[in-house]
């Protein structure tokens, strides 16, 4: 597709941005010196372990002199580090490439671990060889980090390997191609923007106002940074001549008109018989593909879906997100509004009367670790789980972070859904929305954990607005609740009438009784009472 317009920015555009950039630094959202080149020592000091451990495992498994001498492994990044919009704190998705005798199982999950556990200042490492894309993490002093393991079919990694060289490709299991196309992608939307520096200052600010409006997620079902990258790269190709304040006002306008499901693509998608039988996305062929609402595909083979977590209830508030963030910027163009409304924090916890509040808790640290990124990847089950199990009427609102309560005993964290009726639906007396199964099936799909130790809990309940616990506020004080929600939000109180509403009590047997119901003078849901897991 060819760009929609070549136009220059006005000067008022150029004003704009100006404004933009000054808000970003304002917000802190740019890293220090110290902390830049902090993350390069970290960097380079892995990459002299993943050498090191190389040349251990050829020792180990009995290779001669010259082999142990030509051993290698390499560190790459990729993500918002590789792409340039990290900020403080933020972590480094790297990628460890090695040779064919690296096994992932035994050399990478076991020895390279062992490695890791012994070096000093390495903390909280946390193996998930079980994860689609197997990941170890860890912090090395203090910077967290995400490390993926490919294994090349080939002896030796030169030291100037080019993994966008596709024929790294052969012969490779799936594990280590998808670990590989991390990287391989982040080059490629880096090749394909017009202007890189513009890109970079756009997807800074897109995934700032991601956060900010609570969509910033992708194991809940929202967009993560790689989504985020590639829904800006394809605006900066329509509009290759904008400035950023004018590539956020087009990304709006672009995506609340943009059809789902039809695909985001950068490029077109190619398959490369020669590589063997590696699956790209396309609906006409593969089942699997035809299922997804909101397809953003990556820019490398194998092209692939990058949001297939999009689900039914996050696209929706994405969608109306869009939709706010298209107005503010239309107010924004006739000066009748400033950048702070558009990054305006959403308010969740006063969006709906109804939350389900899901707490995470183990023994010690390391457990607690494990047990919360096991529960984690199954929240969004639930949230499907319920909006399938109520024919949609029901619909879920997941909150994309956890909170702590640090007054609690022992290692705990909470996770929240808002809870509302589905807007416009007709209303019937008496109607009651029964998720005791669905909570059931959903502790089920979490006692599946394979490494369950005792003490890992987790418990289901219903709270009320006014319920909410203090510590999901900044500092624990709650704050004033605002006259009015904003347009575009998904509030359920400017959008559904005060009404009188009824809660279901736990059942002689001492078994909790989860229901939601709703008179008929009411749109507005109401969840029950708590459901423990053991």
């Amino acid at each position: 597709m060819e760009p929609l317009s070549t136009a220059g920015p006005t000067p008022a555009d150029l004003g704009r941005t100006r404004d933009l950039e000054k808000l970003l630094s304002n917000a802190g959202l740019n890293e220090s010196r110290e902390e830049a080149m902090k993350r390069e020592g970290v960097l380079g000091r892995l990459d002299q372990i993943v050498k090191s451990w190389v040349r251990q495992i050829c020792v180990n498994k009995g290779f001669s002199n010259e082999v142990v001498q030509e051993a290698n492994a390499k560190i790459f990044t990729f993500g918002s580090y590789r792409l340039g919009v990290h900020g403080p704190g933020s972590d480094i998705d790297t990628l460890c490439v090695g040779p064919s005798h690296a096994t992932r199982e035994e050399d990478f999950f076991v020895e390279l671990h062992n490695i890791l556990a012994e070096t000093e200042n390495v903390t909280e490492l946390n193996p998930v060889p079980e994860a689609h894309v197997p990941v170890m993490k860890f912090k090395f002093d203090g910077i967290s980090i995400d490390l993926l393991y490919a294994r090349l079919s080939s002896w030796t990694i030169p030291e100037d390997l080019d993994i966008s060289d596709e024929s790294i490709m052969q012969n490779l299991d799936e594990q280590s191609v998808l670990s590989l196309n991390g990287c391989r992608v982040t080059d490629q939307i880096l090749r394909l923007v017009p202007n890189i520096q513009h890109f970079r200052t756009t997807l800074r600010c897109m995934k700032y106002w991601a956060k900010r409006r609570g969509v910033y997620s992708n194991v809940t079902g929202f967009l993560g940074g790689i989504n985020w990258a590639l829904l800006v790269a394809r605006i900066c190709q329509l509009y290759p001549n904008a400035v950023p304040s004018t590539l956020i006002s087009r990304f709006f306008r672009v995506y609340t008109q943009w059809r789902w499901p039809n695909p985001v693509m950068l490029c077109p998608i190619e398959e490369r018989s020669s590589l063997g039988l590696l699956q790209v996305w396309d609906p006409r062929k593969n089942p699997r593909d035809k299922s997804h609402l909101m397809p953003i595909i990556t820019p490398a083979y194998p092209c692939m879906n990058s949001s297939y977590n999009v689900s039914t209830s996050t696209l929706r508030i994405m969608t109306q997100e869009f939709n706010r963030g298209n107005e503010v910027c239309e107010q924004l163009e006739m000066s009748r509004a400033t950048w702070d409304l558009l990054f305006e924090s959403f308010s969740f916890f006063e969006a709906y009367r109804n939350y389900l509040q899901i707490d995470v808790v183990a023994i010690d640290d390391c457990d607690h670790r494990c047990w919360k990124g096991w529960v984690e990847s199954r929240l969004r089950q639930l949230t499907l789980k319920v909006e399938k199990d109520t024919y949609g009427m029901l619909q879920c609102h997941p909150h994309p972070s956890d909170f702590v309560d640090m007054a609690r005993d022992g290692y705990h964290c909470a996770y929240f859904m808002g809870l509302q009726r589905k807007l416009g639906a007709p209303l019937h007396e008496g109607q009651q929305f029964d998720i005791r199964t669905t909570v059931e099936q959903f502790k089920l799909n979490v006692a599946a954990y394979t490494s369950w130790k005792q003490g890992m809990e987790i418990y289901v309940s219903h709270v009320r607005r006014k319920q909410i616990p203090l510590f999901v506020y900044p500092g624990g004080v709650k704050p004033a609740r605002p006259a009015r929600q904003h347009s575009g939000s998904p509030s359920s109180d400017s959008k559904q009438g005060d009404s009188r509403k009824r809660l279901t009590s736990a059942d002689p047997g001492g078994h909790c009784s989860k229901k939601i119901a709703s008179s008929s003078s009411s749109n507005q849901v109401v969840a029950a009472e708590e459901v423990e897991v053991s």
